[in-house]
């Protein structure tokens, strides 16, 4: 069996907990594994306050883009993953820089490899952060809209197809026309002078209802179907199969 663990040179990460992040792979209940400095409430104090708002709003998208709605600190740089499971990795997609681990967990979303967060301790020193939140803010949400969209297309209406792949487009759609409808509604009301109708009202509240619970039953779809079955145990059940046969 063959880890890759990767660990960033910035000082923050002690090599010392390399078996941490080792362990889960080598017992078969993870094919990817990686920090996060958000577990022990105690540490987030040592962490900037304008880095621990920036990735809890960069967790956030993460979950909705890659579909691992159960990690945080996705620009974590300490991970590890099974060799077996990096071989399919397409790494000359996979973008450069500060995006390069968030985009990991999409592709890796896309393999349906199962990651798990291990917990780390939040350690800054003096060092100066090159990551400019203005900077990359832009880039960031417009890859993070791209995988959201691609992984959307492979997981519901490319390799399967099921309840959820109608309830997100129709309840979206709902929202859009019952918003879009109930703002014309008060417009008029507004330049006439005159209440808006109950019905009318009802008539734009309904779609917006029933369309916000479609979309939040497609996000709990979303959410159960998590990768829970290793990749590389897959692999290594089908190895012994045809040994034995």
């Amino acid at each position: 069996m063959e880890i890759i663990v990767k660990v960033d040179g910035d000082g923050q990460m002690d090599p010392g907990l390399i078996p941490n992040f080792v362990a889960p792979i080598v017992a078969g209940e993870a094919d990817y594994t990686k920090g996060n400095r958000f577990f022990d409430l105690k540490e987030i104090h040592a962490m900037p306050p304008a880095r621990l708002l920036g990735n809890a709003a960069l967790s956030f998208m993460t979950k909705l883009s890659s579909g691992y709605w159960d990690v945080f600190d996705p620009t974590n740089g300490y991970t590890a993953i099974h060799s077996d499971v990096a071989r399919y990795l397409p790494f000359k997609k996979i973008s450069q820089r500060y995006f390069f681990e968030t985009d990991m967990l999409f592709r890796l979303n896309i393999l349906r490899a199962v990651v798990v967060d291990i917990p780390m301790d939040a350690s800054y020193g003096s060092e100066v952060s090159n990551l400019k939140i203005s900077k990359i803010v832009g880039e960031f949400f417009i890859k993070h809209i791209r995988n959201f969209i691609k992984r959307l297309f492979y997981s519901y209406y490319l390799r399967d197809v099921s309840l959820a792949s109608i309830e997100l487009p129709l309840g979206l759609l709902m929202l859009i026309f019952g918003i879009s409808l109930g703002g014309y509604q008060w417009f008029e009301s507004s330049q006439a002078g005159v209440p808006t109708p109950a019905g009318t009202v009802m008539l734009a509240a309904m779609p917006i209802l029933m369309g916000l619970q479609l979309v939040l039953a497609f996000i709990g779809y979303d959410i159960a179907a998590i990768p829970k079955r290793p990749r590389h145990r897959k692999r290594s059940n089908e190895t012994l199969g045809d040994l034995g046969s």
